[in-house]
């Protein structure tokens, strides 16, 4: 188990760009995928982007070229960049890890 706690969400105008945190409570270096989901309302919660313990990222159609995950396991921590924000990133961000646990969600939210 790890408890995970997001932070970095807020109010931006579209265009802008945010940085989201996950700060783990344990060693995150075993854990193979770590990711960032969000669900908007009267939406099902999908993945935005996602990593692995090598590396290697996944985004979502709708964010690629625009978000960029990164993890830094010294520091228990995964980053969410999100730069040229739109309207319809508006949700809350939740972060997980190894695919089981997750955290309580930040809210994001967008204004035109």
């Amino acid at each position: 188990q790890v408890q995970l706690v997001e932070s970095g969400g807020g109010l931006v105008q579209a265009g802008g760009s945010l940085r989201l945190s996950c700060a783990a409570s344990r060693n995150i270096r075993t854990i193979n995928a770590m990711g960032w989901y969000r669900q908007a309302p009267g939406k099902q919660r999908g993945l935005v982007a996602a990593i692995t313990s090598s590396g290697t990222t996944n985004y979502a159609d709708s964010v690629k070229g625009r978000f960029t995950i990164s993890r830094d396991n010294a520091k228990n921590t995964v980053y969410l960049q999100m730069n040229n924000l739109k309207p319809e990133d508006t949700a809350v961000y939740y972060c997980n890890a190894g695919l089981q646990n997750w955290g309580q969600g930040t809210q994001v939210t967008v204004s035109s």
